[in-house]
């Protein structure tokens, strides 16, 4: 074969995939597509809406052959489970052990170490109000952000000898929160609070934007997942904060914004302790998010909320209503970039399907801010916290 008939390899995957794509479209459209470039925006292959028409969401509550609810929920958690990849709870004790008390405004601080799995031992921020407990809870999840070098002190004020991120912090919270420590916000309000590290931010960490891929291939080597195991981590956390004797146990919520949010309602779903969760800008259907330049398709920090295989069988919002009927909020910026409109309108729509069917609509609560973006502001906050009052 001459060098000018040579067909590459690249050449012939692109032509095969977009002749697939257009067939039935006409020879001129399959011949036109075979010239055209093999991904799209740099790392979508051009097959990709085949992929998408595959997905069907087979799992889904009301699309699920399975007609029980509760016998739903529990195939649904179980599928979800599944593909973790990260084992079962093995009752590994906690073996809190307490320290850096300090007093604030309405609350106390104390930090607290303890082993969330069988592997490490992870230390957080608990805030305890002032006054007769037991008082209700908050598990309170911290976002991404591409920010690594604190986690837990994105929500909550750092102290003692961790003053030292507090500069880091504020100017999170400058930016994300108006100006807010959201966790100490929930302590003054009457909520303990629990603020732990996810593997890579913080006392974790801090990893860098360019190693988070190769700290999931590690993982998934090792038979692990960043996802599965920030999942796995998260239910344990909110049965920790549960059994503590200070801590109404049937009144715990999580709560969380962007990675937190998303982290917020997964809890919700995987655990029988969180009774309310808020999730604040991270809610869509995923074919709606998978197109050319959404920050969804970068890969990096797609990992930390990445279970692959699930979305053969559940979508976003599928999973979510696994915690149907119990109360949950879903807020969402308009002028968010990292989630189209379309995605947020079609998960909202099956989130209210499945609430609906259930009789408690009014259990669930969604709203679209159309001013802001990918921001927990203050005046979201305050939503949240006097929805919170509400449910609990």
């Amino acid at each position: 074969m001459s060098a000018p008939d040579r067909v590459g390899r690249r050449a012939f995957v692109v032509g095969t995939g977009a002749a697939a794509l257009l067939a039935g479209q006409g020879a001129g459209a399959a011949s036109a597509a075979a010239t055209e470039p093999g991904v799209v925006e740099g790392t979508l292959p051009d097959f990709h809406p085949l992929l998408k028409e595959e997905l069907r969401f087979p799992l889904a509550w009301g699309t699920s052959p399975i007609r029980d609810f509760r016998a739903w929920r529990r195939a649904a958690r179980a599928k979800v489970e599944e593909h973790l990849f990260v084992g079962p709870d093995d009752g590994t004790p906690y073996a809190p052990e307490f320290a850096r008390r300090a007093e604030a405004d309405g609350y106390t601080r104390e930090s607290v170490t303890l082993a969330l799995t069988r592997f490490e031992r992870v230390r957080g921020a608990l805030l305890t109000p002032h006054g007769t407990g037991p008082f209700p809870a908050v598990l309170l999840l911290h976002d991404h952000g591409s920010k690594f070098d604190i986690g837990k002190e994105k929500l909550v004020r750092p102290w003692g000898d961790d003053e030292t991120r507090l500069p880091s912090a504020q100017a999170w919270a400058d930016r994300c929160f108006s100006g807010r420590f959201v966790g100490d916000e929930l302590a003054r309000r009457g909520y303990v609070v629990l603020a732990l590290d996810a593997l890579g931010w913080g006392d974790r960490g801090p990893i860098t934007y360019e190693q988070q891929q190769a700290l999931a291939s590690n993982l998934f080597n090792l038979g692990s997942s960043p996802a599965g195991l920030m999942a796995r981590e998260d239910v344990r956390a909110a049965a920790f904060l549960a059994g503590l004797d200070r801590v109404d146990r049937r009144r715990v919520a999580a709560v969380g914004f962007s990675m937190g949010a998303f982290r917020a309602w997964q809890t919700a779903a995987l655990s029988d302790d969180i009774a309310a969760a808020a999730s604040v800008c991270w809610m869509t259907g995923l074919k709606e998010v998978m197109v050319p330049g959404n920050n969804i398709t970068r890969g990096q920090s797609s990992y930390h909320m990445l279970h692959p295989g699930l979305a053969r069988h559940l979508d976003f919002p599928d999973v979510a209503s696994i915690a149907a009927p119990r109360p949950m909020l879903f807020f969402h910026g308009a002028q968010d970039s990292l989630f189209t409109a379309e995605g947020v309108r079609v998960a909202y729509e099956k989130l209210g399907a499945v609430w609906r069917s259930r009789h408690a609509g009014e259990r669930l609560h969604t709203k679209i801010w159309p001013d802001l973006g990918h921001v927990f502001a203050d005046r979201m906050q305050d939503e949240v916290f006097a929805w919170l009052d509400s449910v609990l």
